[in-house]
């Protein structure tokens, strides 16, 4: 978790989304992905979805940077990571979206133990919670003045950030 925390502090610059109780599919970040792309979905099954595009290849043994389509993220950003190994790894959230328990860029820590009971802090200092309905998953959370201003969601398997 301490590295996750490395590339999400330099990684996708995001901002603040909708309210919870505007969400459709597709403003949701989880509990297995975005819209169309999945966590775990190789990089052959997220290109087929037509909602991808690729920002930077992955060198040898490394994870690629993809945006969505629909939520660019600008020259050096990205907006999900897919490992050659895992699959889709991590995706970040956008302008817009937020978990189904309401959570998004903007949040407060307060808001998020609200959401999620559960929450702890990573060796890091920043917080984390397993998924709800997605064992396989977690969320990571930046907090910069007391809100959110980066939001993940990734595979707890993944190994795109060490």
């Amino acid at each position: 978790m301490k590295v996750l925390v490395a590339v999400l502090a330099g990684g996708a610059l995001l901002t603040v989304g909708a309210p919870a109780f505007a969400q459709s599919a597709a403003t949701t970040l989880g509990p297995y992905g975005y819209g169309k792309v999945r966590l775990g979905m190789s990089e052959k099954q997220a290109k087929a979805t037509g909602a991808v595009v690729l920002k930077r290849a992955g060198e040898a043994g490394s994870c690629a940077g993809w945006d969505l389509k629909a939520l660019p993220t600008g020259k050096d950003n990205a907006g999900m990571y897919i490992s050659k190994k895992r699959g889709v790894a991590l995706i970040f959230a956008a302008k817009g979206v937020k978990t189904p328990e309401g959570i998004g860029l903007g949040s407060t820590m307060t808001q998020i133990k609200k959401a999620y009971p559960a929450v702890k802090t990573a060796a890091s200092g920043y917080p984390f919670v397993s998924v709800p309905g997605n064992s396989k998953a977690y969320y990571s959370f930046l907090l910069s003045k007391g809100k959110v201003y980066e939001l993940a969601l990734g595979l707890k398997t993944q190994d795109c950030v060490n």
